[in-house]
Order: structure tokens, then sequence, then C-alpha cells
């Protein structure tokens, strides 16, 4: 991807251009930036694939004022009749089942895979939406089907309303209304207010973002460092030789407190270790991920591409696919590099893989991670 090239996408800025003046700082409207736009699924196969139990899916509906929130799976006889207005299926990481999906997905990635979520598809009837609330995370709506209306603004009071079964702000005031019709988007940064209810049966792409707080980051990292310790080979035992006769037995030691202080500062002092947490943890794959075992890769691929369910990124010292990190140098590294960047590695550059790259390739293969582009063969 070329980010320095207008784009429609983004209503003629670049991708490095709309990072600098939107990202994390204002609305952007764009009209048409997807001309054509089709959704990724017809409404009937969305209904079937709301009622997989590998399928993250919510059924909201506001029916004689009421709000009630229903979790899949559904179902078909259990989703309201189309005739009826006020209700919503939403059916998260569609890019995880519906290639379509995933590859309408991959046209932003302009941002770090990192910090990539996944694309969620909303549909609803007249007067169905979830009604003013904001998100901890950026998001991108995208009309792919009928219309939307979006009340969106700055929000001054974060209160919600009592006793609903989603966050609906209490007192939402917004600044801007606006109707999306298909191929029109939004972009919205973290933490602006936003209320969309559809003018006719519509269906409305999110692509959202990962959005972790320090305090939930810090609980992940020293959780998956705390799974990578390995004890030395003469791990470092507590000895107390100088501890005298104790009258207040309750009290822990000061040296004790002191030899754990350093046990923990020895570990958060590596920032190999650090690395290598966070790499895992940005890789992982959403819960309720599986992938079919596959039968290895051909002799001579024509390419190898990244399952859509593969998360996939790198740092200056490791590559990691699925929450698992490998150290990576060298000609093996650029071009596992590509790999992450790409979502796949042309035949010749397979080829220049080292034999022991190529193995951890063949892993990844049987695992169902990666797979030999269709029509290959060896």
């Amino acid at each position: 991807m070329d980010v320095n090239a207008p784009t429609p996408l983004l209503g003629g800025l670049s991708p490095s251009q709309f990072m600098r003046r939107h990202w994390q700082k204002k609305p952007l409207l764009v009209r048409q930036a997807w001309p054509g736009v089709r959704p990724p699924l017809e409404r009937t196969a969305l209904f079937a694939l709301a009622g997989d139990e590998a399928v993250e899916s919510r059924l909201l509906t506001q029916f004689d004022g009421r709000w009630r929130l229903r979790h899949g799976p559904f179902a078909r006889r259990s989703i309201p009749p189309l005739s009826r207005g006020q209700w919503t299926l939403l059916v998260q990481g569609l890019d995880l089942h519906v290639q379509a999906a995933h590859e309408m997905l991959s046209r932003f990635r302009f941002v770090p895979e990192a910090r990539l979520d996944d694309l969620m598809i909303s549909y609803a009837t007249p007067g169905g939406g979830v009604g003013p609330h904001l998100d901890s995370y950026d998001v991108f709506l995208l009309q792919v089907h009928g219309r939307r209306r979006w009340r969106i603004g700055p929000v001054a009071d974060r209160s919600l309303v009592d006793g609903l079964p989603v966050k609906i702000l209490r007192d939402f005031k917004p600044t801007e209304d606006v109707v999306l019709e298909p191929g029109d988007m939004l972009y919205l940064p973290p933490l602006w207010g936003h209320d969309g209810i559809a003018v006719d049966e519509c269906m409305t792409c999110s692509v959202g973002f990962r959005a972790a707080t320090a305090t939930e980051l810090t609980q992940e990292l020293l959780q998956r460092m705390a799974q990578d310790l390995e004890a030395p080979a003469r791990d470092s035992i507590y000895r107390d030789a100088a501890q005298a006769a104790t009258a207040t037995p309750g009290q822990v030691p000061a040296t004790l407190q002191a030899f754990a202080r350093a046990a923990l500062e020895r570990v958060l002092a590596d920032p190999r270790a650090l690395d290598r947490a966070l790499g895992a943890i940005v890789s992982e794959p959403k819960p309720r991920v599986w992938f079919q075992a596959g039968d290895g890769l051909p002799v001579s691929p024509v390419a190898v591409l990244l399952d859509r369910r593969s998360r996939m990124v790198y740092d200056d010292r490791h590559v990691f696919i699925n929450g698992e990190a490998f150290v990576a140098g060298g000609r093996d590294a650029r071009l596992m590099r590509t790999l992450a960047d790409d979502r796949r590695l042309e035949a010749r550059a397979v080829a220049r893989l080292s034999a022991g790259a190529r193995a951890l390739l063949d892993e990844w293969a049987e695992a169902g991670w990666v797979h030999a582009e269709e029509g290959a063969h060896g």
C-alpha cells in the first residue's frame, strides 16, 4: 500500500495525511468513499451466520420503548420479522468468517496490525440502533446497504442511563446530523459520541481497533511474562542467615520483601522479555477463533498466504503469529516481515528461506495458519 497516495476511501486524502490530520483527533465524513460497495454477505447468509456457535452475535430490540439485549447463536425463528422496525442484529468479527469482509478490512491496513481489531456488521430495520453511546477506540462506519442517520458530537457528560442492558448516554447533545448512503463513510475518534438510527432496512460495517487501558495491558503483560519465565540453571534461593528471633512473627521480613522486589525488577528490566510478551499479546487471535489443520505446503507453492484468521506482527528481533514468538534475523526475518506486511509471500521469496524457516512455514501450514495459494501444486 502506498501510504502517500490519495484515495477516495479517505476523501482524497492519503493515508499519511489522514493519520496526521484526523486519527484520534477529529471526525471525517467521506461521501462515496467506496462507490458501488456491496455488503460482504447477503441478509439470508448473515442470519444463518448468527446461528453459528462460533460466531459472536447480539440482537438488540427497542419494542414498545423497552431495550432488550440477547446474545447468539440465534435460530432463524428467534430473529424478529423484517416487517417490524426498531431492531438490530450485530455480528462481530465478520472478517474471520467471510472472505469478502476480510478483504474489506484489509483496505484499512494503513493502521498497524497490532491495533486493527475486526469488522462488525450491523443489520437494522427502520428505527433500529443501539442508542447514543461512545467507544474507547477509533471506528470507521461504512454504509453498505440502505441509509442510516448519524448524530455525532463531543461528549461532556459520560453518565449513562441506569437500568439498561446497553450503555446509553444520559445527556447526549449532538453537534452534527448526517445521513449515510451506500458507499458513504464516517470516521470517529475515541470517546466521540454517536447515535446511528436506520432510516430504512440497512447494513453498516464498522471497522474497530484494539485499545487496551494501561491497567489491562499491564495485567496481560505480567501474566504473559510469568508464563514465559524460565528458571536459570542455578536459581537464587532466599536466604536469611541473619534473621533474628522475632516477637512479631506476623510481620513480613524486610529482607524477603527486598528479595521479591529484586527478582521482579530483574524480569522487568529485560527489554526482550517485555517485547516478546507484547508481541505475543497483540498477535493473539480473538476468542472463538480456531484453525483447521492442513497438510503442509507443496514443494514449490505459487505463493503462501496467511489464513484470514491469522494475526502476524514483528519487531526488530522477533516475528509473532497467533500468540507465538519466534526469533528471526537476516534474510529470514526480512522475508517473514514481508509475509506479515503483505499477508502473502511469493514463490521466489519462499524459495529463499533457510531450511529452518521453511520448516517453520510448513508447521504453520499444518496448523492451518498459512495456506498455499489456490491452484498451487508441487
